[in-house]
């Protein structure tokens, strides 16, 4: 694992949402000199990205179950049968 994906694995979902937020309010500012909004924008980049992954990471883990003998399985929904 690379000391990039490292540092993505230690930065929670809620983390990394929370420092796009700060990001997005100081861009809203609109008061940031231009190298520093090219910064945060470029920062923000990274963050969308980071939580985009770990969005379609938990995405997968949801089309499995896990069954009582420790088996994953795909999650099916079943309709209730009508009588």
């Amino acid at each position: 694992m690379s000391k990039e994906e490292q540092i993505k694995d230690e930065v929670s979902f809620e983390t990394a949402m929370q420092q796009l937020e700060d990001i997005v309010g100081k861009l809203e500012e609109g008061d940031v000199p231009l190298e520093k909004a090219i910064e945060y924008f470029q920062k923000g980049m990274e963050l969308s990205k980071l939580c985009h992954d770990k969005l379609q990471h938990v995405e997968k883990q949801m089309d499995f179950i896990l069954r009582e003998d420790g088996e994953l399985k795909p999650f099916e929904l079943q309709e209730e049968e009508r009588s």
